[in-house]
């Protein structure tokens, strides 16, 4: 009997829920605007109907795949797809969904790896934030900006010293392919450990195990804790890798309005030029030279305008965007290059002679410029290395003449060893990034003459000398360059005996 009680009081209770659910629900009925597609190709849909639809709406496809309004045309509209076209097919139906593009945004991303839109590409589970912020925003205005005034520190010697990067600059990094690029990028991201910047590694058309092979990079040095992947590889749909710096930088804006430091790397934008050429090409656009489409500069311009360091008055961030761009021998005179070249505010060159020649990094301190950074630029290496650009520079073009003549003046071979003295210095191997502090020092010993006429792995053993004694020796110089004071004189001298001493020194033993 109880067993029968129960239930009957359980049914009594159904009924009485949804005797009040059917009189307090008020049902109303909802317009869906939809249309039908009548055609779909590699990447791109064409579509009859949609009257009401927005630039750049999200566009929702029978199987739950997305996809974003491009074309507008009283006839048809040109969709970009989000999602693999299977599955989609003419006469199919898609709906509007009344949403531009947005992209998820907030500390939850920090340690995943995303696609454009959002969704998880990591065995961690879904991205659970609470903010999204559009893909596609406005620049701030020249009045919400403040000028360029905190290095930004990349780790590596000839950055650091000859082209320095601030917080809130675009620094393009180009070359020919395997010369370096991303080396210098993710070396730059892995020097941000414990500096309070959070750094965002956008990949756009490359191959699968080249960004796995950087993810695994990134964990293996713990600096997944602080960062953010975002990958349309090139296996996903060109309206993917359209779409995917775009979200990147709005997942960087939102650290950056915070008042937070974020630093954005996208490899590269040569991939997505090609990827909007082609979507471009498919929707039936007017090609232009090599046959991009005419928008093609402020394509890239909208999105490297939005790299900036806001004024105090709006929180102080700064968002710092350091894109790549791969030429093809040696070109920087190519369109895309040239395009990249008069948006950013400085190139990176590498070339694949230096590279070849086991100069790495492999960077052309020549055709290398940084037209903001060196005002942000840490005062101690003005002191040290404020000539060294030029000399270097000078020393290159004496190199190659000197090998048509043997006979040459004593001036003339101290500045020869001098300069290979300071380029044996300024190497560096991968994921080796070193403090400010450890570079002066280098640096200090290279322009002073110490390290002239030593053979490279005597100045590797001298590099590695100064980096175990100068904590001990002299903390408070590293403290005074940390701090952004000048060097006096005295201290000047003292990283000099700090760099004799280490000529004779060798490791204790175990």
């Amino acid at each position: 009997m109880s067993d029968g009680s129960t239930l009957r009081e359980v049914l009594e209770e159904t009924v009485a829920a949804l005797d009040e659910t059917f009189l307090t629900h008020n049902a109303q009925l909802s317009l869906r605007e939809y249309g039908t597609v009548n055609f779909v190709g590699q990447g791109i849909a064409r579509v009859q109907g949609l009257p009401g639809v927005q630039s750049e709406e999200l566009i929702r496809f029978e199987g739950g795949r997305l996809g974003m309004a491009f074309n507008l045309h009283p006839e048809e509209v040109g969709v970009v797809l989000l999602d693999e076209c299977s599955g989609i097919e003419s006469g199919s139906e898609v709906w509007r969904t009344k949403r531009v593009l947005d992209v998820p945004v907030g500390e939850a991303l920090l340690g995943r790896v995303v696609d454009p839109l959002g969704r998880p590409l990591d065995d961690a589970g879904p991205v659970e934030t609470r903010e999204r912020s559009l893909a596609e925003v406005v620049a701030p205005p020249i009045m919400d900006r403040a000028p360029v005034t905190v290095p930004l520190e990349t780790g590596a010697k000839v950055v650091d010293a000859l082209i320095p990067v601030g917080r809130g600059q675009r620094e393009l990094i180009l070359g020919d392919r395997q010369t370096g690029k991303t080396a210098i990028a993710i070396d730059c991201i892995l020097q941000q450990r414990e500096k309070n910047v959070i750094c965002i590694y956008c990949a756009i058309g490359q191959r699968s195990s080249s960004v796995a092979r950087v993810i695994a990079d990134l964990r293996a040095r713990d600096a997944m804790a602080y960062s953010i992947v975002v990958v349309a590889g090139g296996d996903t749909t060109p309206g993917l890798q359209f779409v995917a710096p775009y979200a990147a930088m709005s997942m960087g804006e939102y650290f950056m309005r915070q008042g937070r430091d974020a630093l954005v790397v996208f490899d590269d934008l040569s991939c997505h030029a090609r990827a909007y050429r082609e979507l471009s090409l498919l929707l039936r656009r007017p090609p232009g030279r090599e046959s991009f489409p005419g928008d093609i500069f402020y394509v890239h311009s909208r999105l490297l305008e939005r790299s900036t360091h806001l004024r105090e008055g709006l929180g102080g961030g700064s968002l710092t965007a350091l894109p790549i761009c791969e030429t093809e021998e040696q070109n920087i005179s190519a369109y895309i290059p040239t395009n990249l070249i008069s948006i950013t505010d400085g190139q990176i060159y590498l070339t694949p002679e230096l590279f070849q020649r086991g100069v790495l990094p492999a960077v052309d301190v020549g055709k290398s410029v940084s037209r903001v950074g060196g005002k942000a630029q840490l005062p101690a290496y003005r002191a040290v290395a404020g000539d060294l650009r030029l000399f270097y520079s000078q020393f290159e073009e004496l190199e190659v003449f000197s090998r048509f003549g043997s006979r040459l003046d004593e001036r003339t071979r101290e500045t020869l060893a001098r300069g290979r003295a300071v380029r044996e210095a300024l190497k560096q191997p991968q994921y080796d990034p070193l403090p400010a502090t450890e570079q002066i020092a280098l640096l200090v010993a290279a322009t002073h003459g110490l390290l002239d006429g030593l053979p490279p792995d005597r100045v590797t053993e001298v590099s590695a000398a100064l980096r175990t004694l100068l904590p001990e020796r002299l903390p408070a110089i590293r403290e005074a360059i940390e701090s952004g004071r000048k060097l006096e004189a005295v201290e000047l001298e003292a990283l000099v005996k700090l760099g004799q001493e280490a000529l004779t020194w060798k490791p204790p033993n175990p």
